[in-house]
């Protein structure tokens, strides 16, 4: 994933120290959610989701998706894009790295391919 200058560790971090944040991404995870589902799961105002999403957003932690309702009304459906965050310290740093489902994808095609070719 590409990682830009807010992805710091320790930037990263404190999104991760969020407990709203958390609960976002948990619930995002189980499935697609709206804001208001959000908002109702997270036991949270929509002004303090939509700041969350907007944070998680811009660390490429949710990703959001546009459908239409049954009744004709535009809905945003909010994910999560990540399988796992790792936390490593060696030799007196600190490394972050998180894995997106569209990583995890990808590697998964190239160890296919490379299968693939060697039989």
């Amino acid at each position: 994933m590409e990682r830009g200058e807010n992805d710091s560790p320790a930037a990263l971090l404190q999104v991760f120290a969020d407990d709203y944040s958390r609960m976002i991404l948990l619930a995002a995870d189980e499935e697609p959610r709206t804001a208001k589902d959000l908002s109702d799961v997270c036991d949270a105002s929509l002004a303090t989701i939509y700041r969350r999403l907007s944070t998680l957003r811009e660390h490429d932690l949710v990703t959001v998706h546009s459908t239409v309702g049954s009744g004709g009304e535009h809905k945003q459906l909010f994910e999560t894009t990540i399988d796992a965050f790792h936390v490593s310290i060696s030799e007196g740093d600190l490394d972050l790295s998180v894995e997106t489902r569209d990583e995890l994808a990808d590697n998964f095609t190239a160890l296919w391919e490379n299968f693939r070719e060697s039989t």
